[in-house]
């Protein structure tokens, strides 16, 4: 019993600690919402994850489609191409903000929506079905940046 106390301690511990893990540099652009993302640990995105680091997020239009483009901080390498549905996101005033899923202390955290300053409509990233239902499971935690 204690053991399992203390596991949880450490969990949520870990958990908490997650925040510092994207302390980002929140850069935007308010023609595709690009918007810049610093991570100091490893964040998981549909079908791969992406080490610490800096990653540029925007909305590439096409036609009927949301697709969110990830590439590195300069606009040199796209990193992924990522179907994304609109999403409420629901008291952030319009503030650039990214919502994370906790998927256990074996897995990085998950990246499961981010939003562009100044809208309240964000963009939800597509996962396979099985990650899609396990996401949807896990504790989620919205980090809003700004005043």
């Amino acid at each position: 019993m204690k053991k399992a106390t203390v596991l949880r301690n450490f969990a949520a511990v870990a958990f908490a600690l997650a925040f510092l893990i994207v302390l980002p540099v929140v850069r935007a652009d308010e023609g595709n919402q690009a918007t810049l993302f610093t991570f100091s640990q490893p964040v998981q995105i549909p079908g791969q994850v992406l080490p610490a680091g800096s990653y540029l997020f925007e909305i590439v239009n096409n036609f009927n489609h949301e697709i969110v483009r990830i590439s590195n901080a300069d606009r040199t390498n796209v990193i992924a191409l990522i179907q994304a549905r609109p999403t409420q996101q629901k008291g952030l005033s319009g503030k650039a903000a990214i919502v994370l899923a906790e998927r256990g202390m074996s897995q990085p955290e998950a990246i499961v929506a981010w939003s562009y300053p100044g809208r309240v409509e964000g963009h939800q990233l597509v996962y396979p079905k099985q990650v899609q239902e396990e996401v949807a499971k896990d504790k989620q935690d919205t980090i809003v940046f700004g005043d």
